[in-house]
């Protein structure tokens, strides 16, 4: 299946915060098995919006996106695909009340027509929970489309992915995801020339233009990462195959400067 990523606000388009929604999606849908070929970031307009998913449903069964789900009248989002699938609002009394439970969360008292809008929520759609703030997220399907709506703060959208948006997810694709993950230790705790990212991607060189499994690295603080992925028709198939790669990996490194190996 095609996915594409849409992000809105015109911040991001004026350079104000750095897009790391879009890595974060892509990384992940990727890993499901989901195809992607285009990003596209659009600011706080209706009808560039509108143009947008136009464009993106034309070469897309699925889209996600973040961003302009709050309370202002510029947070439009939720209302613009609404309308495009032919959905109508109503006011959700569950949702409602996780948005209290987030404002007192957050120090304030006062409960505003703002808040209110937030409980407005798309009929026939999947609504998901946000722990982390007072913007639902939500699922909807229409004609062999599906958007998938996310806040855009970070620290929102990431568990609303994980925790929700996952599970849905899997049921879209035809195969099953895995991934192996190997943490290095850090320079300070083993010679750099083993644990550094470059030293590492040599060793792993050729292994890096496997397709199934792919083979990644990543240079993190806490030790370069390792994540190799399989896909399969089970998750114990994508797994085995997974794990042969990964055996490999371990091999080339070196099991003396691996910290810790965790299965996804």
């Amino acid at each position: 299946m095609i996915a594409e990523i849409i992000s809105v606000g015109t911040e991001l388009l004026l350079g104000n915060i750095v897009n790391s929604n879009a890595q974060y999606l892509a990384g992940r849908l990727a890993e499901l098995g989901f195809d992607l070929y285009y990003q596209t970031v659009v600011g706080d307009n209706t009808e560039r919006l509108k143009a947008a998913l136009d464009v993106a449903y034309n070469r897309a069964e699925l889209v996600v996106l973040t961003g302009g789900l709050g309370p202002t009248k510029d947070d439009l989002t939720k209302e613009m695909l609404a309308a495009y699938f032919g959905k109508t609002l109503g006011f959700d009394e569950a949702v409602f009340e996780n948005v209290v439970k987030q404002v007192h969360a957050f120090g304030a008292t006062e409960i505003t027509e703002n808040h209110r809008k937030q409980a407005m929520v798309p009929s026939d759609s999947l609504i998901l929970t946000n722990e982390y703030g007072t913007a639902p997220g939500c699922v909807m399907q229409h004609e062999g489309k599906t958007a998938v709506l996310l806040p855009g703060p970070p620290r929102e959208m990431k568990p609303m992915f994980e925790q929700c948006v996952e599970r849905f997810l899997f049921k879209l694709v035809s195969k099953a995801i895995a991934s192996v993950c190997i943490r290095l230790k850090t320079r300070e705790e083993a010679p750099p020339d083993r644990v550094g990212e470059a030293p590492v991607a040599r060793r792993l060189d050729d292994l890096l233009d496997s397709e199934n499994p792919t083979v990644a690295t990543y240079a993190q603080p806490e030790g370069v990462l390792i994540r190799v992925t399989a896909s399969g028709p089970m998750r114990e198939d994508a797994l085995a195959i997974a794990r042969m790669m990964a055996a490999e990996c371990r091999r080339r490194v070196g099991e003396d400067v691996i910290r810790e190996i965790t299965e996804q």
